[in-house]
């Protein structure tokens, strides 16, 4: 039993987000790959969209699947945080549903996973989601879709994969991405020795731009 509260996973994000603390480079970085949105952008956002994706106001079930916190740090190619950025992920649940009209699978939508997430990256550029390691669905290796809304800038839209995952090797999209820059939307989903936790996956987003 996930027995976390939602209000403790809110309050403890900052101070959590204040012990992941990586040395900045100093070599210009490699853009993380654009990559597309895909079909299933929810339609219109739900009133719950914070970054705890695996708990949903009205619902006291925790989300099925494996508990995953996910984080990592926004930053430009000079290895310079950005901060107060927007952060959206989205995917689908242990059953493989997406929270879309255009989903017409016919497994059970899981009532208790949000969908959807949203936070504020830090002035350190960090930001933190809980949410489900990701799971395949018809077509796809695994995945987490994110986008990142600079300032005075179109959003950036990527998705995150699991590293180790047979099924990288067939999907049509991860082979898109040249394979130099795969390492850049791939990371490790290890497994947590916390309490409550499954998983933890930290994944930094390099920004080609800096949002003026």
């Amino acid at each position: 039993m996930h027995k976390i509260t939602r209000r403790r996973f809110l309050q403890g994000t900052t101070s959590l987000l204040a012990m992941h603390t990586v040395p900045v480079a100093a070599t210009l970085q490699s853009p993380t790959p654009r990559q597309s949105a895909g079909p299933f952008y929810p339609v219109e956002l739900p009133l719950d969209d914070d970054n705890d994706l695996t708990h949903v106001a009205g619902q006291e079930q925790t989300a099925s699947g494996q508990i995953t916190d996910l984080d990592g740090r926004i930053l430009d190619q000079n290895g310079l945080p950005l901060g107060g950025l927007r952060i959206e992920i989205w995917q689908c649940d242990i059953n493989g549903r997406y929270r879309h009209p255009r989903d017409s699978g016919d497994r059970p939508i899981d009532p208790a996973f949000q969908g959807i997430g949203h936070t504020i990256s830090d002035k350190l550029g960090r930001y933190r989601f809980r949410t489900i390691r990701p799971v395949p669905y018809p077509g796809r290796t695994p995945h987490i879709h994110v986008v990142v809304f600079p300032a005075s800038e179109k959003p950036f839209t990527t998705q995150l994969y699991v590293a180790g995952d047979p099924r990288n090797a067939s999907d049509f999209l991860y082979q898109r991405v040249p394979e130099a820059y795969r390492h850049l939307v791939t990371t490790e989903f290890r497994q947590s020795g916390t309490a409550n936790i499954d998983f933890t996956a930290s994944w930094d987003i390099v920004m080609a731009v800096t949002p003026g």
